[in-house]
């Protein structure tokens, strides 16, 4: 596969994972500074890593939060969070996510994915009260 390959099944990976929205946002803001880099994440992470076959893509979308929540990564594992809820995830999904991950990545952090999430899916108007 090529690069221009590469990077259009990334953008196509990109767009299904995060949203439309997300993605035109994120091109709206391309400039000559995070242009390279923004090249740089749609050709590998989304266009080598994501589209690989082993993985299906809700395991991938439980890695991915459980990693930015175990490196204190907020404003990605809010991006990442939203998008799971949009594509089917549930409220307990991403809660038993976070319920794992305070075992292996301490209470202190757990706690501030509850705050994050439950945020978000308040937004949503998902919250059961």
């Amino acid at each position: 596969m090529d690069d221009q390959q590469r990077r259009d099944e990334g953008m196509g990976k990109r767009r299904k994972v995060l949203g439309n929205a997300w993605v035109d946002k994120s091109e709206q803001n391309r400039n000559a500074f995070n242009a390279d880099f923004q090249d740089l994440i749609t050709r590998y992470a989304w266009g080598e890593i994501w589209t690989r076959p082993h993985f299906d893509e809700r395991t991938r979308r439980i890695l991915v939060i459980g990693t930015l929540l175990a490196i204190g990564q907020w404003d990605e594992f809010k991006l990442h969070v939203r998008a799971a809820l949009a594509e089917g995830f549930t409220p307990d999904d991403i809660k038993e996510i976070i319920l794992q991950q305070a075992i292996y990545c301490g209470v202190p952090a757990a706690n501030h994915a509850v705050k994050e999430a439950s945020g978000i899916i308040d937004e949503l108007g998902l919250l059961k009260r």
